[in-house]
Formats: structure tokens, C-alpha cells, sequence
């Protein structure tokens, strides 16, 4: 491999080729995922794979969301139908709180982080410290699988030990560190009171938490680039930073949609901030429209390092924002569904206040058209469809906050 700042052509190919590969690849998954899984079997029943080649098309899909899997799997053991192999044949076989099961194969790279390792500036010879846990949850072999992926030896410290970790990285004298956002801090000040130096680090890809630009100074200081990478336990890498740290690059085998929060349905304009979908073009474990229940929103335009592909916010929040009005829980999907059943409607925010122990919900509205009929008809639907009651106040639309909510819990206790 050549040393080059991309991992390889994929990432700077044109958006036009991409997209063509994608969709093309999108209907082969679709037929990968319907004819070898149990779940897609039945949900893709009356789907004709051969017509999903657009993103208009997979839109009209459904979506399966992650805390659906408790629910699927406790039903259907082990794995719910998602397996696309016999457990037999997998390399390694995982759980999550939930507990959701989840396997990876010897498929090189397997989760697909190569690149987000590549674009911290790993290179082959690197040697790379693994603080993610490799205990029953897939986080450690993510890293590793893209690591030796790089051609890098990997000290696969997993979590705890911190003593004794140092002390192995003081010996060892790794050039990358992959873990959480914080433990390489603790680590370098358990160094610091040990009296042992952990200054061969210099490269640093981490993930699962915030990296707080506080945090991130901090390495920086010590002379460590870190990076973030977004991944699940599911999907592998979904997105990744370049050293530009503007926004994460959406990873080469990864379809995203940003859907209104609760629904199937894509947001009605570029970034506006929804619930994060994914389609993964792994054939060996193939997730159609999956939604890990995360907010985000898409970035204009590619990356100042060059690469080419979606640019993402990274993590916003969760998308479940359900809660209990007058004692009935109340969905995102229903405030949008009230929504859709009133085209003079843009979006819509439910607003849930208390007064003297009464709870107070209200509807506020996107609308150039409000009238006192609208209002009425609109409150009428809303009963209809949450099995309450709620006011209902039209804005300006744009007015209504940008970051993914539907509804907004704003009670207060005591």
C-alpha cells in the first residue's frame, strides 16, 4: 500500500460514482439480506430487491430500530432472525446490554474502521494500544480487526489494570492508542505518578463518548493527534474525523438517511437534524434501514482533506424522546403522524409543561396558514391519534429549533 493520507481511491472518487456503486450495491444487499435472514425474510416479503436501486426506493422500506432487537431476540433465540450464517460459522459471538446478540466473521476488516485508523495516521508498524473492552462486547475487536487490517500489532489492553497497563505501554512503547475519549488522560497522569512516560503515543482514535474540546487540547499539548470514530456494535464504523475536524466522514460501505425521529421517513431538507438510519453492504451480517436511536445531521459539501463522501455531525442526542402525558405514553412517530395527516403542517414540536401538578401539553406548529380552524382541526387529530388531549400554537416556519426534537419534556420536579 502507498502512503498516502487516504486509505485508498474510494474515499476521493467522485460523488456521482459513488452514489452509482452504492444504489447498485444497495439492491444486491437487499436480496443478500431478504433470502439469507429470517427477520428481512419476512419484513421484506412483498419487496422486489431488484427495484431498490435509488434512495427514493429505500425510503420506502422499513425501519428496524436497535431497541427492537431485546424484544426480537427474547422471541426468536438466539439472534432474532438477523443472522444471515448459522452462529456455527461466525469467528466471534457477542452481547450487548439487552441483552442483543451480534457476531463478526474472519471477513478482513470486518467492521470496516481501516480507514478511520488510516486517517489518524496509522500506518503498518504502528503499534497500537487497545483500551476498548474486549469482554463479551465487540468495541475492542474493532479496533483490532482494523488494525491488523493496517498490518499493525496490536497490546490488547482492553479496560481496568491501569497500572499495569501503563506499565506494559511504558515497556512496549505503542504509537496509537484506541479507547475511550478519557482513559488516555488517566492513563497519562498514572504515568506522570509512576514516573514513567507514555510519550510514544502520538496517534489517537477514540470512540464511545464525548471528546470534549477540553479533552481533546489536553493530548494535543502532549503532542498526540485524537481523533473520534462513530461505530456500533452492529454496524462497525459508521463515521470517522480527518485530521480537518470538520464534521466525521461517512464510511465507504455505509448507505445513511437522516429520518424525521420515530418515523421512516427522510428529513424534508438537508441538515436538519434527525435520527441517524444506516445500511450496511456487509454481506455477512445485513442491516437494511437500521436505526441505532442516535440524532444527527448531514454537513454540506465534502471534507477540506479531500475525501469525498457524506460528512455527518456526529453524535447529537437520542431520537427516543417518548414520555407520558396524563398518564399515556406519547411517541415521536405520532406527532409526526398528526403531522402528515395536515400538509399545511412543516414540523411540529410537542411542548409538555406542568402547572400545579396538571400536566400541560402543547402543540407548537410550523405553519405559514394558521387559523382558528386549523388550530382546531389539528387539536382534534392530535386527540385522535395520542389518546389526549393538547393545545396547539402555530410559528413561523424555520422557527422551531434545529436539533432533531419532537418532543420536548420541560416539566420540572417539585
Amino acid at each position: 500500500m502507498r502512503d498516502s493520507q487516504y486509505h485508498d481511491d474510494l474515499e476521493t472518487r467522485a460523488p456521482e460514482a459513488r452514489e452509482a456503486a452504492l444504489m447498485a450495491a444497495l439492491a444486491e444487499q437487499v436480496a443478500n439480506a431478504k433470502a439469507r435472514t429470517g427477520w428481512y425474510g419476512r419484513l421484506f416479503k412483498d419487496v422486489d430487491p431488484r427495484a431498490v436501486t435509488s434512495r427514493a426506493a429505500l425510503a420506502k422500506l422499513p425501519v428496524t430500530r436497535k431497541h427492537d432487537l431485546i424484544g426480537l431476540m427474547k422471541e426468536n433465540p438466539p439472534m432474532g432472525g438477523l443472522n444471515a450464517l448459522p452462529l456455527g460459522e461466525a469467528a466471534v459471538i457477542f452481547t450487548s446490554p439487552g441483552p442483543i446478540f451480534e457476531y463478526s466473521t474472519d471477513r478482513p476488516d470486518f467492521y470496516d474502521a481501516a480507514r478511520a485508523l488510516y486517517a489518524a495516521g496509522v500506518r503498518k508498524g504502528d503499534i497500537v494500544h487497545n483500551s476498548f473492552s474486549y469482554h463479551l462486547t465487540p468495541g475492542a475487536w474493532v479496533m483490532h480487526a482494523a488494525a491488523r487490517a493496517l498490518g499493525c500489532p496490536v497490546i490488547p489492553g482492553g479496560v481496568g489494570n491501569t497500572e499495569q497497563q501503563v506499565q506494559v505501554m511504558a515497556q512496549i512503547r505503542p504509537t496509537v492508542f484506541a479507547g475511550t475519549p478519557d482513559f488516555l488522560k488517566v492513563m497519562i497522569e498514572t504515568a506522570e505518578k509512576l514516573g514513567v512516560s507514555l510519550g510514544s503515543v502520538k496517534k489517537a482514535l477514540v470512540g464511545g463518548g464525548p471528546l470534549f474540546p477540553q479533552l481533546r487540547q489536553f493530548y494535543k499539548e502532549r503532542g498526540i493527534q485524537c481523533l473520534q470514530s462513530f461505530a456500533t456494535a452492529e454496524l462497525g464504523n459508521i463515521a470517522y474525523e480527518s485530521p480537518a475536524l470538520e464534521g466525521m466522514i461517512v464510511s465507504e460501505n455505509k448507505i445513511v438517511e437522516i429520518v424525521v425521529p420515530g418515523t421512516a421517513d427522510p428529513v424534508a431538507e438537508p441538515g436538519q437534524v434527525g435520527e441517524l438510519v444506516v445500511t450496511t453492504l456487509n454481506p455477512d451480517f445485513p442491516l437494511v434501514r437500521f436505526s441505532t436511536g442516535d440524532l444527527t445531521a448531514v454537513l454540506p459539501g465534502p471534507s477540506p482533506c479531500g475525501r469525498t463522501n457524506m460528512r455527518i455531525k456526529g453524535w447529537m442526542g437520542r431520537a427516543d424522546q417518548t414520555t407520558k402525558v396524563r398518564g399515556m405514553f406519547v411517541h415521536p412517530e405520532q406527532v409526526a403522524e398528526v403531522v402528515k395527516r395536515h400538509p399545511e403542517l412543516k414540523r411540529a414540536r410537542l411542548m409538555v409543561d406542568a402547572k400545579e401538578g396538571l400536566d400541560q401539553p402543547l402543540l407548537r406548529c410550523e405553519s405559514g396558514i394558521g387559523s382558528p380552524g386549523l388550530a382546531e382541526a389539528v387539536g382534534k387529530t392530535f386527540q385522535a391519534v395520542c389518546k389526549v388531549r393538547a393545545a396547539v400554537e402555530f410559528v413561523t416556519p424555520g422557527d422551531l429549533p434545529n436539533d432533531g426534537k419532537v418532543i420536548e419534556d420541560i416539566r420540572r420536579v417539585g
